[in-house]
C-alpha cells in the first residue's frame, strides 16, 4: 500500500501505547491528510474489545465471493509476490459513495486474479490483523520496495498457509527532516517496522537516531551496499539522492532507448503489424490472457523492444514468426483452471453478463486452445515455454531476460 504524509500539528513526543492506523489516501473516502484515523464500523466505539459480529448478509456475500481453495491460495500468493494484498471487494451501497473494507483473516478474501489489468483492491486491515513496514526513500522508492517484496517472498507460506498479514507502506520523496520525522513519529504510534534507503549520510543517520528515541524498528537497506562498493572500488560514495536537482536534467542514451522500445512495444501489442518482427529484441506467444502484454510494457521499460502474438485457433501464425531468429521467440502457457477464472473475470470487466453468448471462458474451449498452442510450441523446440501459473510479472520477465542474455552470450551464467 502506498502511503504518503503531510505536516502535522502536533508537536514531537513519545508514541503513546497504541495508535490508530494509517488510512492511504488511495482508499480514504475523502481528501484528507493520509495520516488520518481509520473508519470504524458503525456501532463500533473504540474502547470497544472485540468488533461486532457480521450480519448474515456480509456472511453470505463473501461466500458469494469465495472460489476454490486452490484457487485462493494460488491468487494470494501471487498477489502479494507482487505488493498487492488481497482482500475483499465489498459492494458500495447507495447510502455511502466510497468506504473503507476491513478484513483480518485473508482467508476470506475474494479472488483477483486478472493478468496486470485489474483495479486494485483497496483493504484496510484491522490493527490486530497485520504487521507494519513502512518503506522510507529519498526518491521514488523503487529499490527499497523491490527488496522489501523479494523478502516477502520469503514468508508466502506464512501469508498463505496460516493468515500472517502484512501492510507495506511506501513514503518516496522524502528529502527534508521535518517530513522523515513526521513517519517515523507515525510508525512509532502503530508498531511499525521501518526500512529505508537515504543516500545522504546524514539524513540515514538520522533516521536511525529517531527510530532508536522512539523504540522503533529499523534497517538501512541502502548503507550496507554501499559500503561494500566503496570499500571495493576505493571511491567514496557522493550521498546524492537520484531526486536531487543536482543530478537531475541530464537525459541519457539509456532514457531515450526505453522510450523508443515503449513507443515499438506499443505498437506491435497483440499481433499487430507482423512485418516488424524481426526489429524486435523478444516476441511473445501465447493464448489470449497469459499476460502477454503487461509482460511486454514491463519488459519494454528496461529497454527490451517486444512483440506479442496471440495464438488463435483457426487462425494461421504470421509467416515473419518463422523467418526472425527464433532464439528471441518465447511461448507462454497457463493452468487452465486459472486460465478460466481470469478470462471469466475479463467478461465481466467488460460488461458481459451470463446471458452473452461465447464460449471464450467454457472450459473445454480452454482446454483445446492450449493443446493447440502446446502443440505449436512443440513444433518449434527452440521456443522456450515459460509457465506463468502462480509468477509475478517480475518473476516471469526475469526468467525471459536470464535466457535472452545466456543465448546472446553463448554461454549459461551462473546460478545464485
Amino acid at each position: 500500500m502506498i502511503g504518503s504524509t503531510k505536516p502535522l500539528a502536533a508537536p514531537l513526543h513519545p508514541p503513546y501505547p497504541s495508535g490508530r492506523r494509517l488510512a492511504p489516501p488511495s482508499c480514504a473516502p475523502d481528501s484528507s491528510p493520509a495520516l488520518t484515523p481509520a473508519v470504524e464500523r458503525p456501532g463500533q466505539s473504540q474502547s470497544d474489545g472485540a468488533p461486532p459480529p457480521p450480519r448474515p448478509d456480509e456472511v453470505a456475500s463473501s461466500l458469494a465471493l469465495r472460489a476454490s481453495p486452490q484457487l485462493n491460495r494460488w491468487s494470494r500468493s501471487r498477489a502479494l509476490r507482487s505488493n498487492r494484498r488481497p482482500g475483499l471487494e465489498s459492494a458500495l451501497s447507495s447510502s455511502s459513495a466510497a468506504s473503507v473494507t476491513k478484513t483480518s483473516r485473508p482467508e476470506d478474501a475474494a479472488v483477483a486474479v486478472e493478468d496486470g489489468e485489474d483495479d486494485d483492491v483497496c483493504v484496510e486491515t484491522d490493527a490486530a490483523g497485520g504487521k507494519a513496514i513502512y518503506i522510507v526513500s529519498d526518491g521514488t522508492g523503487w529499490t527499497a520496495e523491490h527488496s522489501v517484496n523479494a523478502a516477502l517472498g520469503q514468508f508466502e507460506h506464512c501469508f498463505v498457509d496460516r493468515g500472517c498479514a502484512v501492510n507495506t507502506h511506501l513514503f518516496s520523496m522524502i528529502d527534508n527532516m521535518d517530513r522523515l520525522l513526521e513517519v517515523i513519529k507515525q510508525a512509532a504510534k502503530e508498531g511499525a517496522l521501518v526500512l529505508y534507503t537515504l543516500a545522504d549520510p546524514s539524513m540515514a543517520e538520522s533516521t536511525k537516531k529517531a527510530c532508536d528515541f522512539w523504540g522503533v524498528p529499523s534497517t538501512d537497506v541502502l548503507r550496507p551496499t554501499v559500503e561494500a562498493i566503496a570499500s571495493h572500488m576505493g571511491v567514496a560514495p557522493s550521498g546524492i539522492p537520484r531526486s536531487s536537482p543536482s543530478r537531475q536534467g541530464q537525459l541519457t542514451e539509456d532514457y531515450f532507448r526505453r522510450i523508443d522500445a515503449i513507443d515499438f512495444t506499443i505498437k506491435q501489442d497483440d499481433g499487430a503489424l507482423p512485418q516488424n518482427l524481426n526489429r524486435a529484441d523478444i516476441v511473445l506467444v501465447g493464448v489470449s490472457r497469459t499476460g502477454k502484454t503487461p509482460l511486454s510494457i514491463y519488459l519494454a521499460q528496461k529497454g527490451y523492444k517486444v512483440a506479442n502474438v496471440p495464438v488463435v485457433m483457426g487462425v494461421d501464425l504470421p509467416k515473419t514468426l518463422f523467418e526472425i531468429n527464433q532464439d528471441k521467440v518465447f511461448g507462454l502457457t497457463i493452468n487452465p483452471v486459472v486460465l478460466q477464472a481470469i478470462r471469466k473475470t475479463r467478461a465481466k470487466a467488460l460488461g458481459f453478463g451470463d446471458g452473452y453468448q461465447s464460449n471464450y471462458a467454457e472450459m473445454d474451449h480452454v482446454r483445446q486452445e492450449l493443446l493447440h498452442a502446446n502443440q505449436i510450441f512443440a513444433q518449434h523446440p527452440m521456443w522456450p515455454v515459460i509457465a506463468v501459473t502462480g509468477r509475478a510479472i517480475e518473476e516471469t520477465a526475469a526468467v525471459v531476460v536470464r535466457i535472452l542474455q545466456d543465448r546472446i552470450q553463448k554461454y549459461s551464467m551462473p546460478r545464485i
